[in-house]
């Protein structure tokens, strides 16, 4: 069940049977010469909606451009202060508690987001603390989950592409997006054919270090199949972590 595609009654009789929601929230940012520029939102979108359907659950919009600043020497790239995405967050959970939502599962597909989504949290559980908040405020609980760390997923990942999978612009998330979107599947060389790895700091660090945007990786060997085994193994692990969460009542 998808929130845009819903009517408030809908989702007022949704919250009489739950109070979770699913926020997919990812990244708008390069991943290399064969990469999407919207990968990290669209492998966790296509997780959630099928999570949806598998559960029942109600899926939110997905939060499309996240923390990526050093993305930004890339053309396409779009980023979100910290300080802003915390804010968005936070507006977009206070709204919801406000019909009566207690439980938010966000489903990532950035790693640039944990810390600043990690802190929002906080910012969220301050409201209570503080009490800024009315006297009796909901039992607000959120979640951050990762899709590529649900069981199985980086065991497959490495059985099936090594140390060719590499941190950024992996085999493993083009792969899932191959399979999710065959539609806009790109093809390019890569030279070296695995990218050089290393810290990264801001946009012209990260592009001097990755002129191609690829960090120790070889998406070339992405392919649907491998997309559809991975895709399938985190939706496995994923409907079994989301079906936890929602079913604790404290």
């Amino acid at each position: 069940m998808e929130l845009r595609f819903s009517t408030w009654q809908e989702v007022e009789r949704y919250l009489e049977t739950s109070k979770t929601i699913v926020l997919p929230i990812g990244s708008t940012e390069q991943h290399g010469p064969n990469g999407l520029i919207g990968t990290d939102a669209l492998c966790p979108e296509a997780l959630a909606l099928e999570l949806g359907k598998e559960t029942g659950a109600l899926i939110a919009p997905t939060i499309s451009v996240g923390m990526a600043q050093h993305h930004l020497g890339f053309p396409g790239s779009i980023t979100l202060r910290p300080s802003t995405l915390i804010q968005v967050i936070l507006d977009m959970v206070n709204s919801l508690v406000q019909h009566g939502f207690e439980r938010f599962y966000f489903l990532n597909g950035h790693g640039g987001n944990i810390a600043t989504v990690s802190a929002a949290f906080s910012e969220i559980y301050a409201q209570s603390s503080l009490g800024t908040q009315a006297a009796e405020p909901p039992k607000v609980r959120c979640l951050l989950r990762n899709w590529w760390e649900a069981d199985g997923v980086m065991k497959l990942s490495r059985e099936l592409f090594g140390e060719a999978d590499g941190s950024h612009a992996t085999c493993g998330e083009v792969s899932l997006t191959q399979y999710a979107y065959p539609e806009s599947i790109k093809s390019a060389e890569m030279n070296p054919p695995i990218a050089p790895t290393g810290p990264i700091y801001d946009a012209a660090d990260y592009r001097r270090r990755f002129p191609d945007g690829r960090i120790g990786s070889n998406p070339s060997l992405a392919n649907p199949d491998a997309g559809k085994a991975l895709f399938e193994m985190a939706l496995r692990g994923i409907v079994l972590d989301y079906t936890r969460f929602s079913s604790v009542k404290s």
